[in-house]
């Protein structure tokens, strides 16, 4: 190696590292690492109180209900694919 490139390797500066990402366990916001065998949770009992939310319906996922058959079964307006209320998707 020259003299030149040894002064130019020793100027140039490492890749500056990406923070690490911290993660927090979603149920008590204790700090988790991605590769602790209970990721995303800090513990078993915090992944057992998040599926018990999920069981018990505190967690919903929600989106329309398209079929007319199932809005008429639970009682509520019939919804057309443009999201119109009230309407009758089969009516032209």
């Amino acid at each position: 190696m020259s003299r030149g490139a040894r002064a130019h390797a020793a100027d140039a500066m490492p890749a500056p590292k990406k923070p690490a990402k911290i993660f927090k366990c979603p149920t008590c916001g204790m700090i988790v690492r991605s590769q602790d065998a209970d990721f995303p949770f800090c513990s078993d009992r915090c992944r057992l109180i998040d599926l018990g939310k999920w069981a018990s319906g505190a967690y919903k996922i929600s989106s329309p209900v398209l079929d007319p058959e199932v809005l008429e079964d639970l009682g509520g307006a019939t919804t057309n694919r443009r999201g119109g209320q009230g309407e009758d998707p089969n009516e032209h």
